[in-house]
């Protein structure tokens, strides 16, 4: 026996612990402390979550309710690509809704990236997101299973599905982690609310399009072609094994497969490259940012001395600004989505063109709001009541340079869908007098309603104001609308009295009175906002 067969043996080291659930009771810690931060949001998150555990109870009775009908397999495919689309894009929309959604923080960690890939997985899984996916998933396999082999096949797609859905949010809020916690991701975030409205619409469009072309049998084609993009494709795998073609389901579950390890591999070369990458998108070549300085852009087109200075300010304001921006952007879309939906509808009037104005007037209120604590900086730039006058002048021309425009596009696109030309002229003076009723109100109820603009959360108004901005909001409105009603009466009066050939007047008095009001409600706020100065500080300061 040699010595090396007597040497004691040194004791064994224990293997790494995995990752895998040590993220997972990281997520739920992360979930427990925030719920324990305050009952507010305590009471929120319990609420969010009945309401979606409620709606995909529902759903799944839905499509439990499907079982055996003809488009069953249609209905639960396209379900299944919605899904995926969600998980796809949420993560862009609501960046700080997962905080183990940014990588970055890892970075110093000694953790290899195939490990943590499977960790951060596993911990994406817990969640209401999830298991509402469980719930709409498990429904749609269970549709149109029919057979033990489909069962069978099922509980493989099911999961199956579920990862991928998974995968996809994660790939994608790492390819973009920089950009979600940068300025430009945070305005991306704002804007979710537009996304999710003009998606509303076209849900609705699409309701009522399917209820005029004969019902799910128009989803037909789609689910043909959907049923092989994964993550459907898994589902599409459970309907083919019901019908016998097992070839087909193993194809479709093939492709799913391999969409996954896809996934997961882009995963794992984002999150190397994330973590082994310094962060240069806030740097900016020098020759670039020369050429910058020299070029005047929009500062070349705009008047010079004060007027252009403040058009300058509030325009950047919406292009910068990430609640500034995102007002602006919804009201441009919807101004624009309603009058043509309702068109599409068959429910359009011409009429809907004032609904445009209408949206966008309503950026002239709390204007002072939008400025938040470096109001004390125009402030100093106010001391009588023409200064102020200049000063609220120059926001409204801001506003109408933008909105004058857009209001004769919206009156042209809708009287071009409705197709009735001849009404044009007055729908568009109609609009144009509500602008400037608008800009009036707006500049008296940013003088005497001013309130604060959170810029560090998602609220658009601080605690303790509501009141303020539904009185400015809604006051302006009705006083808008009594405003323009010399307008209606005239055009009423012009119907009436049968004088068709003298409607095209109202589109040149609607512009002058546009403008009269509009001057007379500046006039009418300058001196208020000279006084009230202080009290204006104070008020969007709060925030």
């Amino acid at each position: 026996m040699s010595a090396t067969d007597t040497a004691p043996k040194a004791p064994a080291t224990p293997g790494a612990p995995s990752l895998t659930p040590l993220f997972v009771r990281l997520k739920l810690s992360l979930l427990r402390n925030g719920l324990r931060q305050s009952g507010g949001r305590r009471a929120a998150y319990i609420t969010s979550a009945v309401l979606a555990l409620l709606f995909a109870a529902l759903q799944l009775l839905g499509l439990l309710a499907l079982r055996g009908d003809a488009h069953a397999a249609t209905v639960a495919v396209l379900v299944t690509a919605v899904l995926a689309l969600a998980w796809t894009v949420m993560p862009l929309f609501f960046p700080s809704g997962d905080e183990t959604l940014d990588a970055t923080r890892l970075v110093m960690l000694p953790l290899r990236p195939r490990s943590l890939i499977v960790a951060l997985l596993a911990a994406s899984l817990v969640g209401i997101g999830p298991l509402f996916t469980l719930c709409l998933v498990l429904g749609s396999a269970i549709a149109v299973a029919h057979s033990a082999a489909a069962a069978a096949v099922a509980v493989l797609a099911v999961p199956l599905t579920i990862l991928v859905c998974v995968a996809l949010a994660r790939t994608v809020a790492t390819a973009n982690t920089r950009l979600l916690t940068s300025r430009k991701g945070r305005d991306l975030a704002v804007l979710s609310g537009l996304v999710i409205a003009i998606g509303f619409q076209f849900v609705n469009f699409g309701v009522q399009k399917l209820g005029d072309s004969g019902g799910l049998s128009a989803l037909d084609p789609a689910g043909d072609v959907v049923r092989w993009l994964p993550p459907a494709a898994a589902i599409g795998a459970v309907d083919a094994t019901s019908e016998g073609a097992y070839g087909r389901a193993a194809l479709q579950l093939l492709l799913t497969a391999v969409a996954l390890a896809a996934l997961l591999y882009a995963w794992q070369r984002s999150l190397v490259r994330l973590m082994t990458t310094p962060d240069g998108s806030t740097l900016r070549p020098a020759d670039t940012a020369r050429k910058q300085a020299d070029r005047p852009g929009l500062a070349g087109l705009l008047p010079e001395g004060r007027t252009g200075t403040v058009m300058l300010r509030t325009l950047r304001y919406a292009w910068r600004d990430p609640k500034t921006k995102a007002a602006w952007i919804t009201s441009l879309a919807i101004g624009l989505i309603v009058p043509v939906a309702n068109t599409l509808q068959g429910n359009g009037t011409v009429y809907f063109a004032s609904f445009g104005a209408f949206m966008l007037g309503a950026q002239m209120y709390n204007q002072f709001g939008q400025d938040t604590s470096a109001f004390w900086m125009v402030v100093q730039t106010i001391s009588t009541p023409r200064d102020a006058f200049l000063e609220l002048r120059a926001r409204a021309y801001a506003i109408a340079l933008v909105t004058a425009p857009y209001t004769v596009l919206v009156a042209v696109v809708t009287a071009s869908l409705v197709g009735n030309w001849a009404a044009l002229p007055q729908a568009l003076g109609l609009s144009l007098g509500l602008l400037g009723a608008m800009l009036a109100t707006g500049a008296v109820a940013s003088a005497a309603f001013a309130y604060s603009v959170p810029q560090d959360s998602r609220k658009n108004v601080a605690p303790g104001q509501g009141g303020i901005a539904s009185l400015a909001i809604l006051g302006g409105m009705l006083t808008s609308g009594l405003l323009s009603a010399p307008l209606i009466a005239l055009t009423i009066w012009l119907h009436v009295s049968d004088r068709h050939g003298a409607l095209w007047l109202v589109l040149p008095v609607g512009a002058v009175y546009g403008v009269l009001v509009a001057y007379a409600g500046l006039r009418v706020a300058a001196p208020r906002t000279a006084r009230r100065l202080p009290e204006i500080l104070t008020a969007v300061s709060r925030g």
